[in-house]
């Protein structure tokens, strides 16, 4: 599984969204000032966001978007596979996404069986981190930079 641009920037406009569920809306040039994201790209993936389910909008001059549900409910494998598709390396170890592979026996195949592992190992992290983790670990590093480390001799 590689991450696309695309799917960057959906988990980038999330913990913004994430980090500011106390705010009503958060403005899309808000979103693309703090994370770098061009806004007409960030408006698609934001609207594909909403017609998911993930994300409701509020139009007009002091509209924007929030997350739908909790922070705590929204994990990263719902998020990449929705503007992804399927988190596994080859379509023929996919659960969702199932296609037969191309080699001549499946159960005896090696790779499938490596590849297998793989997408079993990314499942496992994606499905267990939500966003409200990702935006706890993101203040954490940050305030690991905003507090460097001051050794008295």
């Amino acid at each position: 599984m590689k991450l696309s641009l695309r799917g960057e920037y959906a988990l980038r406009a999330l913990l913004v969204l994430g980090m500011n569920t106390d705010k009503e809306v958060v403005r899309i040039q808000t979103i693309s000032d703090e994370q770098n994201i061009p806004k007409r790209f960030l408006e698609q993936i934001l609207n594909e966001l909403k017609v998911a389910g993930i994300l409701e909008s509020r139009r007009g001059i002091a509209g924007g978007y929030r997350l739908k549900s909790a922070p705590e409910k929204i994990t990263l494998a719902e998020v990449i596979r929705l503007i992804e598709g399927p988190l596994a390396p080859v379509s023929c170890v996919s659960e969702k996404f199932y296609e037969k592979c191309t080699c001549p026996d499946e159960a005896k195949c090696g790779i499938r069986s490596v590849m297998k592992d793989v997408r079993e190992a990314i499942v496992k992290v994606l499905e267990q981190v939500t966003v409200a983790q990702l935006c706890d670990r993101a203040r954490m590093l940050e305030g690991q930079v905003a507090n460097p480390l001051d050794y008295v001799i």
